[in-house]
């Protein structure tokens, strides 16, 4: 993920213009909960309070260069060849479910849309109705300006739909879904949350404060004192919820994280929340409020269990390198100039988004009438080296 500030107002980004009213909208809910903030309510203000938070503020996120102002590069931003190798899967996803449509959470810069809709429509498999739902305001206006050559193909949604039939598209979706911070101190589990101190003391008046919780993670461990890290209720209610609408159809999920047994080693033990900001990451979150990034890594493992519980099939669960070369990445590699392989390489080196990042599909229980049932049906992208048994 990466972007620049838009300077769509005089003011945009300057220190203090949404930090201050950020805070002071945080502090203020702080109070009405008795002095004590849960964390993943903290995180769901700090990064979609309206008009302040940083995904609803008019600060640009996603770009190349921290010198543009942008914080972090998402995959469609680094090559164009990622929208191109996902579109095979999209056009078997289509016509596995006899489905036409696709919808597309947290469509960021749009560049996934553009180069999503234009391969399809190279391979023969248009899409006739591309679906948008974006918190962000500022981002759907860079969206439809981007996107304004499809015309009425492409539309943006303001609500979950009541039903849905097609394929579903979240890239680094749920990572940025608020999580609950937990917190062991050798002898019993706290839950972490933000309280108001004295801004002259401590940044931007927050710091943390711990209670007793009956909240554990999902796996019995023996986790090491000092331990913190994350769970995802909102990220498992949000499949949930999918579930229940998408009525015919697949969904895509591609993102940072692991399987449960790997989120919880010891390790790990200081969690996986991290904040972007400029190219940088750091680890604090109470500070520059609205000017940076939020993020956990996925449990992958809690997803998938969260959709099966609601009625989903897991089809695939592998690495985005593999996903990727598995969706013909090599052969697009091969007519790239030397700069496009140069960066298309990001998406599949291990060291940088190729391991890290992984890719888990969902389907509901009939992919179309009179069609195999799942157990006979080998999604593109997971053709070889999926790892469904490791969740």
């Amino acid at each position: 993920m990466v972007s620049h500030p838009d300077k769509t107002s005089p003011d945009v980004g300057e220190p203090g213009s949404v930090e201050r009213p950020l805070a002071a909208l945080i502090a203020q809910a702080i109070g009405a909960a008795g002095g004590w903030l849960p964390f993943d309510r903290f995180m769901a203000l700090a990064l979609y309070a309206p008009d302040l938070g940083y995904y609803a503020n008019q600060r640009r996120k996603f770009g190349l260069m921290p010198t543009s102002g942008s914080d972090f590069v998402t995959a469609p931003e680094l090559s164009p060849l990622f929208a191109r190798a996902l579109a095979p899967q999209v056009a078997q996803l289509f016509s596995a479910t006899s489905t036409q449509a696709v919808i597309e959470f947290g469509a960021g810069s749009g560049a996934l849309a553009e180069g999503l809709i234009d391969a399809l429509d190279l391979l023969g498999s248009p899409p006739q109705r591309y679906l948008i739902v974006d918190l962000s305001g500022s981002l759907r206006a860079r969206q439809q300006a981007r996107l304004a050559r499809f015309g009425s193909r492409v539309q943006w949604l303001d609500t979950l739909p009541l039903a849905f039939e097609g394929v579903v598209i979240g890239n680094e979706l749920l990572d940025a879904m608020p999580v609950q911070l937990l917190h062991f101190d050798g002898a019993q589990w706290f839950e972490r949350g933000v309280v108001v101190v004295d801004p002259a003391n401590s940044g931007d008046g927050l710091a943390w404060s711990d209670r007793t919780t009956a909240l554990r993670p999902p796996v019995d461990a023996d986790f090491v004192p000092g331990t913190i890290t994350e769970i995802h209720p909102q990220a498992e209610a949000f499949v949930t919820t999918l579930a229940g609408w998408l009525r015919r159809g697949a969904a895509l999920f591609i993102d940072y994280g692991f399987p449960e047994q790997e989120y919880y080693l010891p390790q790990r033990h200081g969690g996986t929340l991290m904040c972007h900001h400029a190219h940088q990451a750091d680890a604090d979150p109470l500070v520059q409020l609205g000017l940076k990034d939020i993020t956990a890594h996925v449990n992958f493992t809690g997803i998938a269990l969260a959709a099966q519980n609601a009625g989903l099939a897991v089809q695939g669960y592998t690495s985005q390198a593999r996903f990727l070369i598995n969706c013909g990445l090599v052969p697009l590699l091969e007519h790239a100039s030397l700069a496009e392989r140069a960066m298309a390489q990001k998406l599949v080196n291990e060291h940088e988004m190729g391991e890290l990042f992984k890719v888990l599909l969902l389907m509901t229980a009939s992919p179309r009438p009179g069609a195999p049932d799942l157990a006979h049906f080998l999604p593109l992208g997971f053709a070889q080296g999926d790892r469904s048994h490791r969740l």
